[in-house]
């Protein structure tokens, strides 16, 4: 099974992906993501980026970027501070 489903108009991400980035068991996750807790953003990759998607979700201080390709799949996955320079991979 495929991480992220993509459809027509949204994107279907596994709840284990944003648990295991924010630190939080699954059920946690999908209750603050009904709250409002947990937000996120979607950019389309333009030029040289056509074809792919970048996701990004926001929990408190953090934040979790994943690019993925025309099909879902993930091509990278980082962990960061908004507004900080250094981020780490996950």
């Amino acid at each position: 099974m495929s991480m992220v489903t993509i459809t027509a108009d949204s994107f279907v991400v596994d709840v284990e992906i944003l648990a295991e980035a924010f630190a939080l068991d699954p059920a946690t996750v999908r209750a603050r993501m009904a709250a409002g807790e947990i937000t996120s953003r979607c950019e389309t990759g333009i030029d040289e980026d056509s074809g792919r998607f970048r996701l990004t979700f926001y929990h408190g201080r953090w934040a979790l970027r994943l690019t993925l390709d025309a099909q879902g799949r993930i091509l990278s996955r980082s962990t960061f501070l908004p507004g900080a320079s250094q981020r780490r991979r996950v």
